[in-house]
């Protein structure tokens, strides 16, 4: 693509966001509705399964942007993809929620601080693993990567099998919060799909054509981006780190939307968590293409980003012990301080620049 001229960059550009945003939707509704069908929404695998297709226009543009050498670009949506979708949760609290209460309030759980603290621990992994010797590649492997997708599977079996029977009052369930059980939402979409007469094999056609454009789109999206913006003068990481991230975020925050308008807060605010654990994990594809050891090449930047993807889940992780009733223009005081602790560590990382 870079023989195209600047507006026609744009245009592949902007047409491969909408194509993300409307497969990914379809990609997260089917998948809760193979999820019901199938009985795999509480299985290891099920997680797993939903993880990937909610995430599928990361990994398309992990891969994408691995196999052209930009490495920086990968870096940059997957670690400020934390951050930025992390924000989407701000979005949710203000146009989300019905009831006068904060997200954080209604949502409530020990189970979806444990959630959030899984994604804080692959940070940690990710910020360990930027310290070791890029010396350290064994059939085009890593230490830190391996480590992340350990610790990834590990917290999900955690929270998915002991953490559903937490030794506390109600399992970790705050009182006063949603009054229907998490995941319900999901048994909407599936009872609609078969309203409509959507068999399992239609569902899962429809999967497999929205995961094909998802990841034709990614693809598109990195490349005409990446020299778009890069004529700009906005760096591989920067791009990565904020439109291209926040590109990618758009099915996040319909599906946040829709879950958090029918009262399944803890849903909204576990698939963000959810998605944000995942993320690290493709630090092992873009490894294993790139046959680079990743980690121990982050820049100031790269470390920046997974810092400050880790200090706005830690605000959240404290405004579910908290529960915060006060609202301010909408929004739950934790929303405002991730708010704007977002905006600040944007003008960082510009001045990191």
């Amino acid at each position: 693509m870079s023989s195209l001229p600047a507006w026609l960059l744009l245009v592949v550009f902007l047409t491969s966001a909408g194509v993300i945003w409307g497969a990914g939707i379809k990609l997260s509704d089917h998948a809760d509705v193979l999820a019901e069908r199938l009985h795999l929404g509480t299985a290891l695998g099920g997680v797993i399964l939903l993880s990937i297709a909610t995430n599928l226009p990361e990994i398309a543009i992990a891969v994408a942007a691995a196999m052209a050498g930009h490495v920086e670009v990968a870096v940059g949506n997957i670690l400020g993809g934390i951050a930025i979708q992390t924000v989407v949760l701000v979005a949710l609290d203000a146009f989300g929620v019905r009831s006068r209460r904060p997200l954080t309030f209604m949502a409530a759980s020990l189970s979806l601080v444990l959630e959030a603290a899984l994604v804080v621990a692959v940070l940690f992994v990710v910020l360990a693993g930027s310290q070791l010797p890029g010396s350290l590649v064994f059939s085009h492997l890593t230490p830190g990567p391996v480590l992340i997708v350990i610790v990834w599977v590990v917290g999900l079996w955690l929270i998915g099998g002991p953490g559903k029977h937490l030794p506390w009052a109600d399992s970790g369930e705050a009182p006063d919060g949603q009054d229907r059980p998490r995941g319900h939402s999901r048994k909407i979409t599936e009872q609609e799909a078969t309203n409509k007469n959507q068999s399992t094999g239609r569902v899962v056609l429809t999967f497999g054509v929205a995961a094909v454009l998802t990841l034709v789109a990614g693809v598109a999206i990195e490349q005409s981006g990446e020299k778009f913006f890069g004529d700009l003068g906005l760096s591989g990481v920067l791009f990565g780190a904020t439109v291209l991230a926040a590109a990618t975020s758009l099915p996040e925050l319909s599906t946040g939307l829709t879950a958090a308008r029918t009262g399944d807060y803890k849903l909204a605010m576990g698939d963000i968590f959810g998605g944000n654990a995942f993320l690290p994990v493709l630090f092992l594809v873009v490894t294993l293409i790139s046959g680079k050891a990743v980690l121990p090449q982050l820049r100031a930047s790269d470390i920046y980003l997974t810092a400050l993807g880790g200090l706005l889940t830690v605000v959240y992780m404290v405004g579910l012990v908290f529960r915060p009733k006060r609202q301010v223009l909408r929004m739950g005081v934790d929303s405002v301080a991730v708010l704007a602790l977002y905006v600040v560590g944007l003008v960082g990382l510009v001045a990191l620049q």
